[in-house]
Parts: C-alpha cells; sequence; structure tokens
C-alpha cells in the first residue's frame, strides 16, 4: 500500500480509503451484508494497509466502523466523518450535538477530519461565518483534529464552493468529485490545492458509468450529442477498449482508480464496497503500476472539455 501526507495535516494516509457511503454502504444500503459480515469488511481493508476511512452521520455506518476499529490499533487508524447539511441551515448547537452523536456511535473520542458534508455554493458564507468558528473550538478542545469539507457535486459541477473555500484558506482537507470522465477539477480545485498543501479526498473515482458497461455506453452517447466528446474519439460498441486492449487494464474500474491515483494533489482516492472479493480487486488496482503515459494523455484529450456529468 502506498501512503501520503495528507496536505498540511502532516497525517500519513494510504491512498486508497475506505468510503462508506456511496451505492454499497459496506453491504448495507439493500441488506446485502449483515453488520458482522461489513465489519468483517473493514477489517479485511486496514489488514490490507489501508488506514483511511471514511464515513457521515447520513450513511448508517458509523457504528460499524466503530466495531472495527475496536478491533485495531485506532491510533494507527485516520477516521474522516461528516455533519450532514441541511437545505435548512444546522445551527453550532445541530453542528456540536452531531459531532457528539458520530463520536458515540464510532466508539472514539476524537475524530481525525470533520466535514461539513455536502456545502452547496450558496451555502458557503453562512458556513464560513457561523459554523467553521465553531468548528474551530471543538478543535481546540480535542475533538476535531482538522476540519474539512466535502462538495455537492451533482449540483456544482465546476466546484464553486470548493474554489471559495480554497481562496479562504479555512479548511484542512476538502473532497472533491474528479474521474476519468470529468477531469474538471484539475484546473478548478487541484492546481490551488497543491500551492495551499491542503489534504484532497477524490470521491466519484468509480462510479455507476465506470462499472456499468450500458450506463458507460449511454453517458458517452449524452456527452457526443453534447458536442463534449467527438465521436471520432469514441467506439460506442467496445468503449475505451484501448485501455484494455494491451493488457495495461484489468478493468475499467481498475483503470479508472489508477487514473486517479497518478493525478497530482490527490492524496486519498475513495473506494467502496460490500463484497470482499470485489475490495480484494481494488486492492489489486492500487499496488498495479501506473497506466500507460500514452493512455493517461489520451484520455486527458478524450474528456478535457467534459462538465456536464459525474459519472453517477
Amino acid at each position: 500500500m502506498e501512503y501520503r501526507k495528507l496536505g498540511r495535516t502532516g497525517l500519513r494516509v494510504s491512498a486508497m480509503g475506505i468510503g462508506a457511503g456511496g451505492p454499497s454502504r459496506l453491504g448495507q444500503r439493500d441488506g446485502l451484508r449483515s453488520e458482522a459480515e461489513s465489519v468483517a469488511l473493514v477489517l479485511q481493508a486496514l489488514d490490507a494497509g489501508v488506514n483511511f476511512i471514511d464515513t457521515a452521520e447520513a450513511y448508517g455506518t458509523e457504528e460499524i466502523v466503530g466495531k472495527a476499529v475496536a478491533q485495531r490499533d485506532r491510533g494507527q487508524i485516520i477516521i474522516s466523518s461528516k455533519k450532514r447539511l441541511r437545505n435548512e441551515n444546522i445551527s453550532r448547537e445541530q453542528l456540536r450535538s452531531g459531532l457528539h452523536d458520530s463520536l458515540r456511535r464510532l466508539g472514539a473520542n476524537y475524530l481525525d477530519v470533520y466535514h461539513l458534508h455536502g456545502m452547496r455554493p450558496e451555502q458557503y458564507d453562512y458556513y464560513a461565518n457561523e459554523i467553521v468558528p465553531e468548528m474551530q473550538s471543538l478543535q481546540r478542545q480535542g475533538l476535531i483534529r482538522f476540519i474539512g469539507v466535502t462538495e455537492h457535486w451533482n449540483d456544482d459541477l465546476r466546484h464553486t464552493m470548493l474554489q471559495r473555500a480554497l481562496v479562504d484558506g479555512l479548511f484542512d482537507v476538502i473532497m472533491v468529485g474528479f474521474n476519468l470522465l470529468n477531469q474538471g477539477a484539475r484546473d478548478a480545485v487541484l492546481r490551488a490545492a497543491i500551492k495551499q498543501d491542503i489534504g484532497v479526498l477524490i470521491m466519484f473515482a468509480v462510479r455507476r458509468a465506470l462499472s456499468r458497461p450500458d450506463k458507460l455506453k449511454a453517458t458517452l452517447r449524452d456527452l457526443i450529442d453534447s458536442g463534449e466528446l467527438d465521436a471520432d474519439d469514441i467506439n460506442l460498441e467496445q468503449p475505451l477498449s484501448f485501455l484494455l486492449d494491451d493488457g495495461a487494464a484489468a478493468s475499467i474500474p481498475d483503470a479508472a482508480y489508477r487514473f486517479c491515483l497518478a493525478e497530482a494533489g490527490a492524496h486519498v482516492i475513495l473506494s467502496g464496497t460490500g463484497n470482499p472479493a470485489h475490495l480484494q480487486a481494488n486492492l489489486r488496482s492500487f499496488a498495479a503500476p501506473a497506466l500507460p503515459a500514452a493512455h493517461v494523455a489520451r484520455l486527458k484529450r478524450i474528456f478535457g472539455r467534459v462538465w456536464s456529468v459525474t459519472g453517477q
């Protein structure tokens, strides 16, 4: 497992992070796994060298994460959780109670990173002025080590909120949407994050469009229709087959993880699963060598104009 410094936090984090949300929520979303099986899945990842786990009050997986972490050395594990933001702004009291509830569910007395979860651009002023000072107070009390924010990418395709956050420098860690289909965050977010030494978590590295062939074909057709892709660059019968034809990648998801893994400024690439075999496949992707430079350059050229999709 590769480890990286999470920006100015100084935390040593695994390049692969376990995402306890997403479509699977550790196998809990559709009841595919028992609680014990989901705990075992987290332990499997930890024992393979993953030391970063991202959860949230909204995911319903904090207790599972807590039960797994309790069986290993907490001091070696980085836990990230989040306070869900609603349409109506939360209060300082709601932030505090949310943090304490998360700590209770996790069986922890501190969080390494605590995020404001899914912030929209129109919410930024309120949270920057009213809630971040409360987070800083909780940080001084030792309940939060570092302060983070995650974007609501589906509604903020141009990363407007994160661009403001980077100018203000209030957040130690950010979570940004980025994948090989939509690389807009490279110029919009990642370059500035590098300059400011901000910790960066990548979400949406693989979503339905990069894990389901039918969804990938439909997404590519839409991008051709919108003018964001050139039809001559895409074989819709075998989309992105050049990544597989020479054996450079084992699958499209494998290529997608490795593409993000090599992106400058990306520290942790979040990977969600509810299946032990799928987890092993993801671990193999993170242990694989870099994609050939020619393939990376081709992906950057093909998808360089795409802004309208997230891969969701």
